[in-house]
């Protein structure tokens, strides 16, 4: 059992904050904690376990106003709180492991209360995951060394844990820039091999451009650029 699974170990319930974004495992998330409903779920999970559900949620394109039965999200845990003068709060969170939402349990509180049941990346060929790893990890790693230099970073690049396939496929989907439904549709996959193949075909289409602007930049030394996240559609 890793060590996400055995944290919610007897888990069966989690508190729901449905938000319009999707989380993956391993990713912090800072959240401010403003709506009533929400402080009080807060209040409660800091004193049980630390965790509730974030599914993706947009609630101005949704007729069922909650998400559906079925629904995957990620689990959070709370890590740090820092408590604000009227109530609000400042929090960072960490994804920590995929759930499926097997039905709502009415717990007569302000917020959603889901039963859900945890799952991980199905067991696969260690080759194949080592192999997609590796050629996810070589082409993230050409696109991160083009956007330093059109930010005139001279930081190293960070560590990718390519020995992880199924961490590494999570960090660098949280990284890409793309639609939430294509973000939904790679915390779903519970093929490691799957997702990595997915994602290298995502930075295939972008690799090329970004280390072409990255050479005239070199030769124009002089036009700044903001940070950037990685995007398909750049």
């Amino acid at each position: 059992m890793s060590e996400a699974l055995d944290k919610v170990r007897g888990v069966r319930e989690l508190p729901l904050f449905p938000l319009p974004m999707v989380l993956f495992p391993g990713v912090p998330l800072p959240l401010h904690v403003f709506e009533e409903r929400y402080r009080r779920l807060l209040a409660d999970v800091r004193v049980t376990n630390n965790l509730f559900g974030l599914p993706f949620f947009d609630e101005a394109e949704s007729v069922e106003g909650r998400p559906a039965v079925g629904h995957v999200g990620c689990a959070a845990e709370v890590v740090e709180v820092q408590p604000l003068e009227d109530g609000r709060s400042n929090i960072l969170t960490v994804g920590l492991v995929r759930y499926r939402l097997a039905e709502y349990v009415e717990a007569g509180g302000p917020y959603l209360v889901g039963r859900v049941e945890f799952f991980e990346d199905e067991e696969e060929d260690g080759e194949l995951l080592a192999r997609r790893a590796r050629e996810v990890t070589e082409v993230f790693e050409r696109i991160a060394r083009a956007v330093r230099t059109l930010n005139d970073d001279r930081a190293a690049l960070p560590d990718l844990p390519e020995a992880e396939p199924e961490r590494l496929s999570f960090l660098v989907a949280a990284a890409m820039e793309m639609d939430n439904e294509i973000k939904q549709e790679l915390l779903e996959l519970r093929s490691g091999a799957e997702r990595l193949a997915r994602l290298r075909r995502l930075l295939a289409q972008v690799v090329a451009g970004y280390e072409e602007r990255a050479r005239m930049h070199k030769l124009a030394k002089g036009n700044g650029h903001a940070g950037r996240k990685i995007g398909p559609g750049e």
